[in-house]
């Protein structure tokens, strides 16, 4: 069938206008929102399951998302002698893309030590999403205290019981890239789209979180962490933050309680997200926090670190 000079230029014209608004807005989402190159990548991990690839230095719907050589959301370590506090946590206090890396709370609190005490202060954030103590006691484990002052365990109700099974997720769960979309127009598709029409379809929610490992056992993450702290006579801080349904009611599901009763009973200082305050506006979801809530951690815990790095002095 021959095709009429007409029709093609019709169907050249419409290539065109396709291939136009294709680049425009593959620019528009790169430079704009970070998709494509800018996924923040991760790897496995035969000691914690999974963890942020090293040395990842990008800008994620305008915040700036940094993880060192140790794959931890902090600026490079030093050849210098640092004085060091270890947080510990999951995407709360890793802040996600959602929050800028200067808007951390462990970042305001080592800038606020450091103008304070000098530039050796570090307070550095091993985290990644969905991690439990399990998975944090098993980075220690691995890569040692770096001679740190103090450790701080960040910590949600759910992770009483928020066992490691090493359920393969990097590189099958969408919020697991293990290596970036070529085209930032895949990616919106392919991590955005493609689950929530899924989702429809057959009817059911995807636990983004991945907070679904049904653990029996308290978390051994508790323990690994009261018993190095005490050989290595480390001062020992756990965080509990209050998820958005336990603040709404005023207090901790059961599984908070059973954090806060291990605390007591094993004499280890917390400071709960009801007893500093935290409040709807910090939310940004049923759980992850803003810059609003993560300012209000730094402020709720400086007291208890400064303490223990007037050694730095």
């Amino acid at each position: 069938m021959k095709v009429s000079g007409k029709l093609m230029r019709k169907l050249l014209i419409f290539a065109l206008i396709f291939l136009l608004v294709f680049v425009i807005v593959e620019v528009s989402l790169r430079k704009l929102f970070g998709f494509g190159e800018m996924s923040i990548l991760f790897q496995q991990d035969a000691a914690f399951e999974y963890i942020a690839k090293p040395n990842q230095n990008k800008v994620r719907f305008g915040n700036k998302v940094v993880y060192n050589e140790y794959s931890m959301r902090s600026l490079p370590l030093t050849d210098k002698k640092e004085c060091i506090i270890l947080g510990f946590g999951d995407s709360v206090i890793n802040g996600g893309t959602l929050v800028d890396q200067d808007s951390l709370a462990t970042t305001i609190t080592e800038n606020q030590l450091q103008n304070r005490i000098g530039n050796g202060i570090r307070f550095l954030n091993i985290s990644a999403p969905s991690w439990g103590p399990d998975n944090c006691a098993a980075y220690l484990n691995k890569y040692g205290s770096f001679n740190a002052k103090m450790l701080v365990l960040f910590v949600s109700s759910h992770d009483a019981h928020d066992n490691m099974t090493f359920e393969k997720v990097v590189g099958i769960h969408e919020s697991y890239p293990e290596q970036a979309y070529p085209l930032a127009v895949l990616e919106v598709i392919g991590r955005y789209i493609k689950p929530r029409v899924m989702n429809v379809i057959n009817k059911k929610k995807t636990d983004d979180l991945m907070i679904n490992k049904e653990g029996i056992q308290f978390n051994s993450g508790f323990d690994f962490f009261k018993n190095f702290a005490e050989k290595n006579s480390i001062p020992l801080l756990v965080c509990l933050h209050a998820e958005r349904v336990e603040v709404e009611a005023g207090k901790f599901n059961s599984e908070g309680e059973e954090i806060l009763n291990y605390c007591a009973k094993n004499n280890i200082p917390v400071i709960s997200g009801l007893q500093i305050g935290e409040n709807i506006g910090d939310f940004v979801d049923h759980i992850h926090i803003n810059e609003k809530g993560q300012a209000r951690w730094a402020k709720a815990w400086y007291q208890q670190i400064s303490e223990s790095v007037k050694s730095c002095q």
